[in-house]
């Protein structure tokens, strides 16, 4: 296993993080106790939850995922061995806390309780806000669009006020930001900066060869500033491992299961699938190999958010460590991106 720095902590997380979000939909307690084990005994020392896993959000679903991770850390008494990472659920969800959720210091320890408690632990390692507060562009959304009922939303420091709260008290440790962009993300440097508040260590953002938008405009402050990619979505919600190529849908895929997904399979998208297998088959490797390889290989990246609904594809996301992207497959990866800016946010 590979490590890196956790912003500018003295922290090493793996830069193979094992994600949660399948753990109480499409996956057992004991799947889930498998995956933990195997990953573990791989080196891995890097979970990331949130409140609101397992996917698809629902009442039903909320919260199912910290409490399988706490029933294991029950069982194996090895907390303190593992890099924990969750999430607070942002605004606009009405049934988590009355729908009148927000980042306030109420509402924060609010979330913060529940999770310690299903995680069964006195503390989490890095708390990440799950989208912002304020308006703004993600999840697959490519244009902003001004909400004028928001006026001028300038509340970053007062969340960092409430999260120091939480840091002195020892419940967190570090915090992070998840589905941000350049401007959240460089406002909350600047304001911890300014007023001596505590920092944003990490972000959690989609990235893959068919998303590479994080490039454009955060990847510079990330390597600048300390503050590295959390990857999720690093095979495009599964469509990189080419199992949607020609058509298909096999039983028991997300995509099969749940709506929410589309836009990873959409007419572009496809073509460049094509590509990419054919890349990985000219070189001997899996496209789920190229594609984690790829994301791995980022100097920005922090970590590598992997998820699996079967211990195979577990295995062979973990094994991604091990495989070296030549300056030659580079090349042949971004012409095909040239060709195929993006298709998939």
């Amino acid at each position: 296993m590979k490590f890196k720095k956790l912003g500018n902590t003295d922290v090493d997380v793996s830069l193979i993080c094992l994600g949660t979000m399948t753990w109480g939909t499409q996956n057992t307690e004991k799947d889930a106790f498998e995956q933990m084990d195997y990953s573990v005994d791989q080196g891995v020392n890097f979970f990331d939850t949130a409140e609101i896993y397992s996917v698809p959000p629902t009442p039903e679903s909320y919260g199912k995922t910290e409490k399988m991770i706490g029933n294991w850390f029950e069982k194996k008494k090895n907390r303190e061995k593992i890099i924990l990472a969750s999430k607070v659920a942002g605004p606009r969800i009405e049934w988590i806390r009355d729908g009148a959720n927000s980042f306030s210091e109420k509402k924060l320890g609010e979330a913060i309780e529940g999770s310690l408690k299903r995680l069964k632990t006195d503390y989490i390692d890095l708390y990440q806000l799950h989208w912002p507060e304020r308006t703004t562009n993600c999840f697959g959304v490519r244009e902003f669009k001004v909400n004028e009922e928001e006026k001028d939303w300038n509340d970053f420091e007062s969340i960092l006020k409430a999260l120091e709260k939480f840091i002195k008290s020892g419940k967190i440790r570090y915090i992070g930001m998840s589905n941000e962009t350049p401007y959240g993300l460089s406002k909350y440097l600047e304001t911890s900066k300014n007023k001596n508040l505590p920092r944003m260590m990490s972000v959690q953002n989609p990235y893959s060869l068919v998303n590479r938008t994080y490039e454009i405009g955060m990847s510079e402050i990330s390597i600048r500033e300390k503050c590295g990619l959390l990857v999720y979505y690093p095979l495009a919600a599964g469509a990189l491992s080419g199992k949607y190529r020609r058509g298909e849908m096999p039983k028991d895929s997300r995509m099969t299961l749940f709506k929410g997904w589309e836009r990873m399979i959409n007419p572009m998208a496809m073509k460049a699938y094509d590509e990419y297998y054919k890349l990985a088959n000219e070189y001997n490797i899996t496209m789920v190999q190229l594609a984690q390889a790829f994301v791995n290989s980022r100097p920005f990246v922090t970590s590598n958010i992997i998820g699996a609904t079967t211990m195979a594809q577990l295995k062979e996301n973990i094994e991604s460590i091990n495989v070296d992207l030549t300056d030659e497959m580079m090349d042949k990866i971004n012409l095909i991106h040239n060709n195929n800016p993006n298709p998939a946010p």
